[in-house]
């Protein structure tokens, strides 16, 4: 299963776990507010990217199934 993290900018208030959770993946800008890829999680990294889901304090670190579209491709 392909899974990708996403934040949501209007929930997040900077706390910066998931930075320290899963600093492969996550980047702080200048503000202290997260900045990801938005690409696929790689395998071993996955229980991290959940547990960085279930500890930020605004639940605005999300982690889904990546979607495939009609052609095939991965969004």
């Amino acid at each position: 299963m392909d899974i990708r993290i996403r934040v949501n900018p209007i929930a997040c208030d900077a706390y910066g776990y998931c930075a320290e959770l899963l600093p492969e993946l996550v980047t702080l800008d200048e503000w202290g507010y997260p900045v990801t890829n938005d690409g696929l999680v790689p395998a071993h990294l996955v229980e991290l990217a959940r547990q960085a889901a279930r500890d930020c304090p605004r639940r605005a670190f999300l982690v889904k199934s990546a979607e495939r579209t009609a052609g095939g491709s991965r969004r």
